[in-house]
């Protein structure tokens, strides 16, 4: 076998300059740092940089961040990426991906500010190979990298393995030992851990392997191994690498997956301390200068790095809180991820909170200090991740909106709290119910409300607050069961392996764009014939189901539409050729891996070969339409009335309603929704045609004001642009579509079918909650100048 870090000859000094020059201050910069890594894998091991993805995961219900490198990856771990898509190509990647760990399964947040390498955003460097190179290649590129890209001393790493599972039938990664062994690494620093420290798994059920991990020991000169894996401060891990090469099913049971990839990851401020030879990750160029404008902008002594009893009145660690939470809140707020009430904005605003306490009474800082601190944090993090310099003013205006209101309810819970401790007497829990009252109506985090009870000699019932808050959320959760939907049947990783591996083809679907006009203005929709490829049923692909059995088609062509995009997907039914009284119910359609999946419940025996015709519920389908052509009406109209930093956040269409999400700016007035009202008013009565261009997404992308589809795993290189009548043009001022003068941005770029219907007459009422502006539009849909009565559409806005 050729070595596998044959280095490429001619390589220009940029990549290698570390190896003579490291040890300079240029050259140990966090961004220098950054870059090496980048290069190194790029330039010399021919990986695809792919830029961090934003921390709000997109079509990951499970995450409430991006809390790991691979998250943007997952649909090629699961096999469910689109084979005409982007991600589908991606064989050796590389990036620096930006990374939240609060609230959820990994969350620090309570621990950062108690020690110095706890933090709520990192940074995590990371290579993949996808189907590409395996274990020899993944070490002894990090092992090259390590000790000489970066020159740290060999004797002060050690490396670990999976020593295996007798009860799990796993055997140890023996494989993994020889390689280190083989790229010089002693016996004594290879050390084999169970399955906590050395066995990866991305969750219950998917892809898992055993890892191999590097540590360093910060004081070097003796045997450390004792230490490793021991939460020692002085032995650290700093990369480890993944080798995913078994699937969890849902027994448990773990089965070879059909094509194995490397997952690796090294955080970016561990790496960044040990390379400019500190001990604590607050020391490094990553966040000494926000300590030094946090110390500018308060009234507090110098940062002196103290922990625990030696920092009595927590003014180190508050510097620490601050540091980190801006960081963090910087970021978030960049990716629109805002400080709100649900979900991830809900986490936000406990950080921001947090943050704001410790700044205002341990700090004593002035209000605003938060804002003070982005420009610092922009020019640190700006160069690698634009997105930070781009909405940097919009970060400063909502630190400093969020926090003049949040110390209004400081002083407020500092007041409930000061007055239920005078009349408790001498106990020392505080009540349960003030506690909870302070978390659910005043947003008080609750590890905010402890510190402050802490330096008080109170303590919090934590027992009694977990219950309530276990109650609440299986309250969430009944509340999410009651319409007793059936489960969704998934193609499992192994089942689109063996689809690939039998030939079977993707789903044609572009049947679903075969409609037009009738003579009586209704839209017709052609019944589509298709044959069964395939059926799956109990997660294993069969050749027949019986009469009563819950499974999934997979056809040759549909002409169905699959839940993408925010939108629901189409319903209706499939018959047998010939005979016709025999209907098998369509419930959901979705896509993985380009195969369109109908779920049904079969009517009859179904077998593989048979021929089917394919009916749409039309009613359904029209509904939905309808209801896509206003989403872009009201964005448009939206933006016209509140300024260009109006930005769409979501959107959901079902034939029973749409919600749009907006980020606002500011306030939003009654009289401001009556200008949408108006607007959206005069684009109905223009009876604008709409019109359609099939041209390459690299061409659709540089068309000016144009909103993007972020998804890589399921967009095809070429994209369908749907416009208002008027022109546009590409990069090339090739006309490409039409577009009035009053809306010179085209509204949709997606591979959604083109959408002929209109928008007529709306109303809207209006109302208060949570201290903001809540829109209802109800819209009434015009289909061939015939009016239908329609339900509710909601815009939902947040101020920004």
């Amino acid at each position: 076998m050729a070595a596998p870090l044959r280095l490429l000859q001619g390589l220009t000094s940029c990549v290698w300059c570390g190896r003579r020059s490291l040890s300079s201050a240029s050259s140990t910069s966090s961004a220098a740092i950054r870059r090496t890594f980048l290069r190194y894998f790029e330039q010399l091991h021919g990986h695809r940089h792919v830029p961090s993805s934003s921390v709000r995961p997109r079509g990951d219900p499970s995450l409430l961040f991006v809390n790991a490198g691979m998250n943007q990856f997952k649909p090629i771990f699961l096999g469910t990426a689109d084979p005409r898509s982007e991600m589908a190509q991606y064989r050796r990647v590389v990036n620096s991906q930006k990374c939240v760990r609060a609230g959820g399964k990994h969350n620090d947040l309570e621990d950062v500010g108690r020690d110095v390498y706890h933090h709520t955003f990192f940074e995590m460097l990371g290579n993949w190979s996808f189907g590409d190179y395996f274990k020899v290649e993944a070490c002894a590129m990090a092992w090259e990298l390590l000790t000489h890209g970066y020159e740290i001393p060999a004797d002060r790493l050690y490396v670990t393995y999976f020593r295996g599972d007798p009860e799990l039938g796993l055997a140890a990664d023996e494989e993994t030992k020889e390689i280190w062994l083989s790229l010089g690494v002693p016996p004594s620093r290879i050390l084999p851990f169970g399955l906590k420290e050395n066995f990866w798994e991305m969750g219950d059920t998917g892809p898992c392997g055993p890892c191999t991990e590097i540590h360093y020991d910060h004081i070097g000169g003796r045997n450390a191994a004792p230490l490793v894996n021991q939460d020692s401060p002085e032995v650290v891990e700093i990369w480890n690498l993944v080798f995913m090469q078994y699937n969890r099913e849902s027994d448990g049971c773990l089965r070879p997956l059909p094509q194995c990839h490397v997952d690796t990851g090294m955080g970016l401020e561990r790496l960044v301390t040990i390379l400019q030879g500190q001990r604590s990750n607050y020391a490094t160029d990553l966040f000494a200068p926000v300590l030094k404008a946090i110390e500018r902008g308060s009234q507090a002594p110098p940062y002196q790095g103290r922990l625990g009893a030696e920092d009595s009145h927590h003014v180190d660690m508050a510097y620490r809180v601050v540091a980190d939470h801006i960081r963090t809140l910087s970021v978030c707020i960049a990716d629109g991820v805002y400080p709100g009430t649900s979900g991830a904005e809900l986490v936000l605003r406990r950080i921001l909170r947090r943050a704001v306490r410790f700044s205002s009474e341990v700090l004593r800082a002035p209000p605003g200090l938060l804002s003070s601190l982005v420009p610092t944090v922009v020019e640190i993090l700006g160069d690698a991740y634009p997105e930070l310099e781009r909405e940097k003013s919009q970060i400063m205006r909502i630190l400093n909106e969020s926090e003049e209101a949040f110390l209004v309810s400081l002083q407020r819970g500092r007041h409930i709290i000061e007055r239920t401790i005078q009349q408790g007497g001498a106990n020392l829990t505080f009540p349960v119910g003030v506690s909870w009252s302070l978390y659910r109506n005043l947003g008080f985090p609750l590890d905010l409300i402890g510190l402050m009870l802490e330096e008080r000699g109170l303590c919090l019932d934590t027992e009694a607050l977990d219950r309530l808050a276990v109650e609440e959320a299986e309250k969430k959760v009944r509340n999410q069961q009651a319409d007793g939907a059936p489960a969704r049947v998934h193609l499992d990783v192994h089942s689109l392996a063996e689809l690939q591996h039998r030939g079977v083809p993707r789903t044609n679907d572009s049947p679903k764009y075969n409609y037009r006009l009738g003579a009586d203005g209704r839209y017709v929709f052609t019944p589509c014939q298709a044959t069964v490829l395939t059926l799956y049923r109990d997660q294993s692909l069969v050749s027949a189901v019986d009469r009563g059995e819950r499974c999934a088609a997979i056809l040759d062509r549909t002409c169905y539409y699959a839940e993408q995009g925010g939108q629901s997907c189409d319903v209706g039914y499939f018959v047998r050729d010939g005979e016709q009284d025999v209907l098998f119910p369509v419930e959901s359609v979705h896509v993985a891996g380009g195969y369109v999946v109908h779920e049904i419940t079969a009517a009859e025996p179904l077998r593989v070969g048979d021929r089917l015709l394919l009916y749409l519920d039309e009613g359904q389908r029209l509904a939905c339409m309808v209801k896509h052509t206003a989403t872009h009406l009201l964005n448009f109209a939206l933006r016209q009335v509140l300024g260009e930093g109006t930005a769409q956040r979501g959107s959901h269409v079902t034939a029973e309603r749409l919600r749009f999400d907006v980020g606002v700016t500011g306030p939003v007035s009654g009289v401001q929704l009556q200008e949408v009202e108006k607007l959206l008013q005069e684009l109905i009565a223009q009876d604008l045609e709409i019109d359609t261009a099939h041209i390459p997404l690299s061409d659709a992308k540089c068309i000016r004001g144009l909103r993007t589809v972020d998804e890589v795993d399921r967009t095809p290189s070429n994209a369908l642009l749907h416009c208002i009548v008027g022109e546009v043009t590409d990069r090339s001022r090739r006309r490409v579509g039409r577009c009035p003068d009053s809306m010179s941005e085209p509204l949709l770029i997606s591979a959604h079918p083109p959408y002929k219907l209109q928008v007529s007459s709306c109303y809207k009422d209006y109302y208060s909650q949570d201290g903001g502006m809540l829109g209802v539009v109800a819209l009434q849909q015009f289909e061939s100048r015939r009016l239908v009565a329609a339900p509710h559409c909601m815009i939902r806005h947040r101020r920004q």
